[in-house]
């Protein structure tokens, strides 16, 4: 299996500024200053080897989206923010209008950062093109009809060229779609907001975003670890600090990078994504976070336990299970 994240900011997208760029440059020239490269090998190896990760890369500003690659002819997509219509583009150049695809999306929750991407998505208007969005939610169908009627959008839902099929799902049954096998799981967030576990040929991805879990609820806990239990990876919403979570941002509906290591030890994933990152943090917060995540899982580790690897999800990211 192959996940590639195509957006990982939570609430809303952003986009990087004047200052973070000039930021960057001042950090690499800074480090360049009196060196001389005198080949593009030279100047590559001194980017990718002495220049801090937060001066190379960005984590990007598009909201969830995220492609599982199972190896099958249909297409899989987790939610439907800004970074689908990137995805919608790469569709576009690997197959044209000629050539008609099937796109199953399963749908976290229905909250505006997670559909907003889908009146942009180029194959939506194609006929030919099937979409699937598979939902625990009553009716997703209004959520989609809202967003692209006036005065919100130009385009009508019920105008696009695409067949788009609402299918729905019950929490912790299973099913089989796009030839993987897919279990829901409610999760504790305004709305509703469900999670994904996918498996096949023995490997498993669990997709978990807009969640809360609260410290005190035993019985929240236990369901999440057998959810969670032997994932392959867990893409996990930690937007927030464990100071927030418990306080200033109590029952907003996100996690924090803390209750994820914690989680994914007492289930026993092999992968940490640290996914939906808050709006606010810059990339030098962002990956602050992420080493943070790493020493404190190293803290948190029982002496015999197999370690757990922790990343954190930026745009383009692809990773192979």
């Amino acid at each position: 299996m192959r996940i590639k994240i195509w957006g990982c900011r939570g609430s809303l997208p952003v986009a990087m500024s004047t200052t973070r760029v000039r930021a960057k440059l001042q950090t690499a020239l800074k480090a360049a200053a009196g060196r001389k490269f005198d080949t593009d090998a030279a100047l590559e190896k001194f980017i990718s080897e002495e220049l801090p990760w937060a001066a190379t890369h960005t984590f990007g500003g598009n909201t969830s989206c995220v492609q599982i690659d199972a190896g099958g002819p249909e297409y899989i997509i987790c939610d439907m923010g800004s970074g689908l219509r990137e995805f919608g583009v790469s569709m576009m150049a690997a197959h044209g209008p000629a050539k008609p695809q099937i796109y199953n999306f399963f749908m976290s929750h229905l909250h505006w950062d997670h559909i907003m991407g889908f009146p942009f998505f180029p194959p939506a208007y194609i006929p030919g093109n099937i979409i699937r969005i598979h939902a625990c939610h009553p009716d997703p169908r209004a959520a989609f009809l809202r967003q692209q009627s006036a005065p919100c959008f130009p385009v009508h839902l019920d105008s696009l060229g695409a067949t788009i099929q609402f299918i729905p799902l019950r929490p912790d049954e299973t099913v089989q779609a796009a030839g993987v096998t897919v279990r829901a799981l409610l999760q504790n967030h305004e709305g509703d907001s469900y999670g994904y576990r996918f498996e096949k040929g023995g490997k498993s991805v669990v997709y978990t975003t807009d969640s809360e879990h609260k410290p005190e609820d035993i019985a929240s806990r236990d369901r999440f670890v057998e959810f969670f239990r032997n994932a392959g990876l867990v893409i996990f919403d930690a937007q927030y600090s464990l100071a927030e979570a418990v306080s200033l941002k109590e029952d907003w509906g996100h996690s924090s990078n803390i209750a994820a290591v914690e989680l994914c030890h007492q289930s026993h994933a092999d992968h940490l994504l640290l996914f939906h990152h808050e709006p606010a943090f810059d990339d030098t917060m962002l990956h602050r976070i992420w080493q943070e995540t790493i020493r404190y899982e190293e803290l948190m580790r029982d002496g015999g336990a197999p370690p757990l690897r922790v990343s954190s999800a930026y745009d383009g990211l692809e990773l192979d299970l």
